[in-house]
C-alpha cells in the first residue's frame, strides 16, 4: 500500500509541476491511425509512467533511510545553520521595518522575499509577495517562483481553486510564455474534475490567443496542447483487437480532428522550426498533408522569411534590445495585421517595462485600432503600474475608461491614484486636474438647473485650486498654473453652460489679482468672455482697466476699446476712451524713453569702465616695465663707474674685447646686430656706460622676440592649458612632453608674474589647426596630482561671451546624476558597480580646482532604457557605509536673469527633478532658509550679500545705492518667526 500511495503522489506532483521538455513524459505518447494497431503489443505510456515513478519512490525511501543513519555526524552543520538562521532573522526583521517606512522601496521587496524563500518562512513569504504585488507589477521570475512555493503548500484539491486566481493575477502583469504554460501544465493535474479537460482546453485556447504568435516560444504551447490532445486520444481509443462500437467511434474520429485542426492552426502561421513540425504531421496523419494545408504552409514560411532578420537581430542584440524592438513594432504596423502588432509590443513591453514612451506607443495603438475593452484597459493598468511617474500615461488612462463605459467610482479612483503617483514637474498636476475636470463636466446634465453632478464638478474646480495652491507650490516652490488655466475653464463653464455670469466676473477678478493684471492677453480673454456672455458696460469696464494696468502690449489694449467705442459707444463715451488712452499712451512713451536713455547711459559706462581698466592695465604694465629696467641700468652703471671709463673714442676696444672672450649677455647675434647699429647714435652719449647700453640693447632685443612671437601666434591653432601647478619646474618641458602626441608644436608660451614666478597656464600652439581637438582630450588629465585643464583659445576681448566649460543644463535621460560617494571611491569601482545595469559610456568624477573629489559624478548610460533600470537598482544603495543618492541628470539652469519687475523669468530656476525608486518624482529641496527666502517686490532685494537702501528700493534699481549685511542681520533673518 505505502508504494502505491507514493507512486500516486509521484504522478500527481509532476502533472503539477512538469516543464516543457517534461510535457511529453507526463501525457501518453501520440497516437495515430497509424499506430493505433499496435496497441496490443506494447506498453502504454502511462504504465512506463508508472513504473518509472515506482521506482523513483523507492529510491527515494532508500534515500530517506541512509540519511537517518547520518544524523549523529550532521549535528555540527546544524549548530553553523542556526547561527546563519539568526543572522537571516535579524535581517529580515531590517528588511521589513524599512518597509513599514518606506513602502514603495523596490529593491528591499526584492531583498525580502529572496531572505524568505531561503529560510522557508513560506506564510511570511507569501504575505511579502502579497504586498509587493499591490505596489509593483511583478517580474517573470517572481511570479514563476511564487507560483512554484504556492503548489507545494496547497496539495489537496480544495485548494485548487486559489493557484488558479494566483495564475490569473500572473498572466496580467505581463504576457509570458512561460507563466501561460505553467498555467496550462497546472490545469492538466485537475482534469479529472467534472469539467476538468474543457477547463484544461480553455487555458490552452486563452494562451493560444496570448502568445500563440510568439515566432521562438510560441510553438511551445502548440507542441503541449498536441501532446495533452493525443493523450486523451489514447484514452478513448478501444482496446486493441475489439471492434469500436458506433459511439467509441465517434469519439476517436472527433478526437482525430481536434489533433488536425491544431496541426492545421499551427502550421498556418510563422512560428520558428516550422519545417519540424510539418514533417511530425506527416508522420502522425494517416491520410497525408491536404493540399490547402500545404498552401498555408507555405505562405506562413515565406512570413517567416521576412520576420527572419528581425528574430535574428533579437537573438544578437544585447537586453534590453529597445532599438531592434522599435524596428520590428514599426514593420509589424506597416503589415497591419494586428494580432501580430499586439505580440511584438507585448515581447518588448517586458525587456522594456520602465520606458514610458513605448507604453505609450501601445496604448495608442490600442485605443485607435483595436478597441476591445479588456485588452486596452488591461494595457493601460499595466503602463500605469510601471511608469507611475509619467503624466501621460495617466491622462490616457483617464480617456480610456471613460470611453469604454467604465464605473464613476473606477475612474476616481484611478485618478486618486495618479495624484499619488508623484510626478517630476509641477505642470503635470495641471494637466491630469484638467483631464479629469473634463470628464467630470461631460457627466453633467446642463440641462438641469441643479444636479449631483454639477456640484461634483463645483466641488473639484475648488478642490484643485486649493491643491494646486497647497501641495503643488510647498512641493515644487513654483506655481504650476501661473496663467490659472483651471479657473478660466471654470468661469468659461460657469457663464456658457451654467448661465452664472456673476461667478464667471468673481473668478476672473481672482485671476488678475494672481499677477495676471498686466497680460494684455488675460484682459482680452475677460474682454470676451463679457462679449460673448456679459453687457456693453462690463465690456467697457473690463477694457478701460486693461488700459490702466497692462505692461506688455498697451497700444493693443488701446486700439481694442477704441474699436468698441467706434462699435457701441456714445461721443462721451468715444471722448473719456481717446483721453484715458492717449494719456496711457504718452506715460508708456516716456517710461520707454527712460528705459532707454538709462540703458544707453550703462552701456556707455560700462565701455567707459572698459577703457579704463585697459588704460590703467596698459599704464600698469609700462610702469613695471620701466621700473625694472631702471634698476638693471642703475646697478650697471655702478659697476661702470668703479672702473672709471666712460664711452669714448675708445669704445671699440672694449666691445671687440667682450665679443672676443664669449660675454654672454652679448652671444646672441641679434644683440650685437643691435649694438652695432646704434653704436653710430649713441656712441658719443655722454653719462651712458656699457653696461646701461647692454641692459637697453637686451630689453629691446626682448621686446623684439616678444613682438615675433605675437606675430607668429595662432589662437585657432592653439590650446589654453590651466589649473597647472605654480611649483612646476620647467613648464614649456613639461608641456611639450605631454603635447607631443597630439601634434607638431610651433611653440610653447608659459605665463610668469613680474617675480619670473610661474602662474599656472600656458598656451601651447601647434603647427597644424587639426592638432587642435586631439590636445583637447587631455582635458581633465591628472598632472602633479591636479587635474589639467585643456580648453580652446580664444580671445576673450573679440568674444566676451564665450563659456569654455558649457554643460548640459537640460533633462538628460541616459546619464545619471549619483551623489553620496565616498571620497575615496575611484572610477574604475564606479565602473564596475553601474555595469552591471548596462552599458556604460562615460563616468565623470566630479572633483574641486586641486583634484580633490567631491563626492558627485556623472554617469552615462548608452540609452535611457538602461539609466531608468540603473537609477531602480542603485538609488539608496550602500558603498563603503556611504548611502548613494541616484537620480537621472537635470542640472538647474545658470545665468538666468530675473525681469525687470523682480519675477522670476519661466523657467529661469527649476529645482532638479529626480526618478526615485521605480521613477517615484521627488523635488530636491531648497536649502536656503525660508527667512532668506525673500518673495520679489516683498522687500528691498538682496544681491551678493548686499542690501538695497530702502530709499532707493522702489526705484530704478540702475542707481540704487548698496548696504553691505552683517552677520547680526543675517542672525536676526534665521531667527525671524
Amino acid at each position: 500500500m505505502t508504494r502505491l500511495f507514493e507512486t500516486e503522489r509521484r504522478l500527481s506532483g509532476l502533472l503539477r509541476s512538469g516543464s516543457l521538455r517534461g510535457t511529453s513524459s507526463l501525457l501518453p505518447g501520440r497516437s495515430s491511425p497509424k499506430m493505433a494497431a499496435k496497441g496490443s503489443e506494447e506498453k502504454t505510456q502511462f504504465q512506463e509512467m508508472e513504473e518509472e515513478a515506482t521506482s523513483a519512490a523507492e529510491k527515494d525511501i532508500e534515500s530517506e533511510q541512509e540519511e537517518g543513519m547520518g544524523v549523529e555526524d550532521s549535528s555540527e552543520e546544524e549548530d553553523e545553520s542556526s547561527e546563519d538562521e539568526k543572522e537571516n532573522e535579524a535581517e529580515i526583521q531590517r528588511l521589513e521595518e524599512q518597509l513599514s517606512i518606506n513602502a514603495f522601496d523596490y529593491n528591499c521587496h526584492v531583498d525580502l522575499i529572496k531572505l524568505l524563500r531561503q529560510e522557508g518562512e513560506l506564510l511570511r513569504l507569501r504575505r511579502a509577495r502579497q504586498k509587493m504585488s499591490e505596489l509593483f507589477p511583478l517580474t517573470e521570475e517572481i511570479w514563476l517562483d511564487w507560483l512554484k512555493d504556492e503548489i507545494r503548500m496547497t496539495e489537496e484539491e480544495p485548494n485548487r481553486g486559489s493557484i488558479y486566481e494566483l495564475f490569473e493575477r500572473a498572466v496580467k502583469d505581463y504576457i509570458c510564455p512561460e507563466i501561460w504554460l505553467e498555467y496550462a501544465q497546472y490545469s492538466i493535474g485537475g482534469m479529472g474534475a467534472p469539467g476538468g479537460i474543457d477547463k484544461v482546453r480553455s487555458i490552452f485556447e486563452r494562451a493560444l490567443m496570448a502568445v500563440g504568435l510568439h515566432m521562438t516560444k510560441g510553438a511551445a504551447l502548440w507542441e503541449a496542447y498536441r501532446e495533452f490532445e493525443n493523450a486523451i486520444l489514447a484514452t478513448v481509443q478501444p482496446p486493441a483487437g475489439s471492434v469500436p462500437t458506433r459511439e467509441q467511434q465517434e469519439l476517436v474520429n472527433a478526437q482525430l480532428e481536434r489533433i488536425h485542426m491544431l496541426f492545421r492552426r499551427q502550421l498556418a502561421i510563422p512560428l520558428m522550426d516550422m519545417e519540424a513540425t510539418r514533417a511530425e504531421y506527416e508522420e502522425w496523419s494517416d491520410r497525408g498533408v491536404e493540399e490547402t494545408i500545404t498552401q498555408q504552409y507555405k505562405k506562413a514560411l515565406q512570413q517567416m522569411e521576412k520576420y527572419r532578420p528581425f528574430e535574428e537581430a533579437l537573438l544578437v542584440a544585447e537586453p534590453p534590445k529597445l532599438a531592434e524592438y522599435q524596428a520590428y513594432i514599426d514593420y509589424e504596423l506597416k503589415e497591419g495585421d494586428p494580432a501580430r502588432i499586439q505580440i511584438i509590443f507585448e515581447r518588448a513591453l517586458v525587456e522594456n517595462c520602465l520606458v514610458p514612451d513605448l507604453w505609450a506607443k501601445c496604448t495608442k495603438y490600442l485605443d485607435r485600432q483595436l478597441k476591445i475593452r479588456d485588452l486596452v484597459l488591461s494595457c493601460h493598468d499595466r503602463a500605469v503600474r510601471n511608469c507611475p511617474w509619467t503624466m501621460d500615461l495617466w491622462r490616457n488612462y483617464l480617456l480610456a475608461l471613460e470611453r469604454h463605459g467604465a464605473e464613476h467610482q473606477v475612474v476616481t479612483g484611478t485618478f486618486e491614484k495618479a495624484l499619488n503617483a508623484g510626478f517630476i514637474q509641477a505642470t503635470d498636476y495641471v494637466d491630469i486636474w484638467q483631464a479629469y475636470l473634463d470628464y467630470l463636466r461631460r457627466r453633467v446634465d446642463f440641462t438641469k438647473e441643479s444636479s449631483q453632478q454639477l456640484e461634483e464638478l463645483r466641488a473639484a474646480f475648488t478642490r484643485a485650486l486649493d491643491y494646486m495652491k497647497q501641495d503643488v507650490e510647498e512641493r515644487f516652490s513654483e506655481s504650476g498654473d501661473p496663467s490659472c488655466t483651471i479657473m478660466q475653464i471654470w468661469a468659461r463653464i460657469e457663464a456658457l453652460h451654467c448661465k452664472n455670469i456673476q461667478k464667471a466676473r468673481e473668478l476672473w477678478d481672482n485671476i488678475m489679482t494672481k499677477g495676471n493684471a498686466k497680460y494684455a492677453n488675460m484682459w482680452l480673454e475677460y474682454y470676451n468672455l463679457e462679449r460673448s456672455y456679459g453687457d456693453a458696460l462690463h465690456c467697457r469696464k473690463a477694457l478701460h482697466r486693461a488700459v490702466q494696468c497692462t505692461s506688455d502690449y498697451p497700444e493693443h489694449v488701446c486700439e481694442v476699446l477704441l474699436t468698441f467705442e467706434r462699435v457701441e459707444g456714445s461721443l462721451e463715451d468715444w471722448d473719456i476712451a481717446v483721453q484715458k488712452t492717449e494719456t496711457r499712451l504718452t506715460r508708456v512713451i516716456e517710461q520707454r524713453a527712460k528705459v532707454a536713455e538709462k540703458e544707453a547711459l550703462l552701456a556707455q559706462q560700462e565701455e567707459e569702465k572698459t577703457e579704463q581698466r585697459k588704460k590703467a592695465k596698459a599704464e600698469k604694465k609700462a610702469q613695471k616695465k620701466t621700473q625694472k629696467m631702471g634698476r638693471t641700468g642703475e646697478k650697471r652703471k655702478a659697476e661702470d663707474d668703479d672702473e672709471g671709463e666712460e664711452w669714448g673714442e675708445e669704445s671699440e676696444q672694449p666691445a671687440k674685447k667682450h665679443r672676443g672672450e664669449g660675454d654672454p649677455s652679448l652671444e646672441d647675434a641679434a644683440t650685437e646686430e643691435l649694438m652695432e647699429t646704434e653704436s653710430g647714435l649713441y656712441g658719443r652719449k655722454t653719462g651712458e656706460t656699457l653696461s646701461s647700453r647692454k641692459a637697453r640693447v637686451a630689453a629691446e632685443v626682448t621686446r623684439r622676440a616678444q613682438d615675433a612671437a605675437r606675430d607668429k601666434r595662432d589662437d585657432g591653432a592653439s590650446v589654453f592649458v590651466s589649473n597647472l601647478a605654480f611649483s612646476m619646474e620647467d613648464p614649456e618641458k613639461k608641456m611639450r612632453d605631454l603635447f607631443q602626441d597630439c601634434g607638431s608644436i610651433e611653440q610653447i608660451r608659459p605665463i610668469y608674474n613680474t617675480r619670473g614666478t610661474f602662474r599656472g597656464y600656458c598656451y601651447v600652439q601647434f603647427e597644424d589647426k587639426a592638432s587642435v581637438p586631439n590636445a583637447l582630450k587631455l582635458d581633465r588629465r591628472e598632472v602633479d596630482g591636479r587635474p589639467m585643464f585643456v580648453s580652446p583659445c580664444v580671445d576673450k576681448n573679440k568674444n566676451p561671451n564665450f563659456k569654455v566649460f558649457k554643460y548640459s543644463t537640460t533633462l538628460e535621460k541616459h546619464k545619471l546624476f549619483i551623489s553620496g560617494l565616498p571620497y575615496s571611491c575611484t572610477r574604475e569601482q564606479l565602473d564596475e558597480l553601474c555595469k552591471e545595469h548596462g552599458t556604460v559610456k562615460d563616468i565623470r568624477l566630479v572633483t574641486n580646482r586641486s583634484g580633490k573629489p567631491k563626492g558627485l559624478a556623472y554617469v552615462e548610460y548608452e540609452d535611457e532604457a538602461q539609466a531608468s533600470h540603473a537609477v531602480l537598482k542603485m538609488d539608496g544603495m550602500l558603498l563603503e557605509g556611504h548611502t548613494l543618492t541616484v537620480a537621472i541628470s537635470n542640472p538647474p539652469r545658470r545665468n538666468v536673469l530675473d525681469k525687470p519687475d523682480g519675477s522670476r523669468a519661466p523657467g529661469a530656476v527649476m529645482p532638479r527633478q529626480v526618478y526615485g525608486a521605480r521613477g517615484k518624482g521627488r523635488t530636491q529641496l531648497s536649502m536656503l532658509p525660508r527667512a532668506l527666502n525673500r518673495q520679489a517686490g516683498a522687500e528691498p532685494k538682496a544681491e551678493n550679500g548686499t542690501l538695497q537702501n530702502p530709499g532707493t528700493a522702489g526705484a530704478s534699481g540702475f542707481e540704487a545705492q548698496t548696504k553691505s549685511l552683517s552677520n547680526a542681520d543675517f542672525s536676526r533673518m534665521l531667527n525671524k518667526k
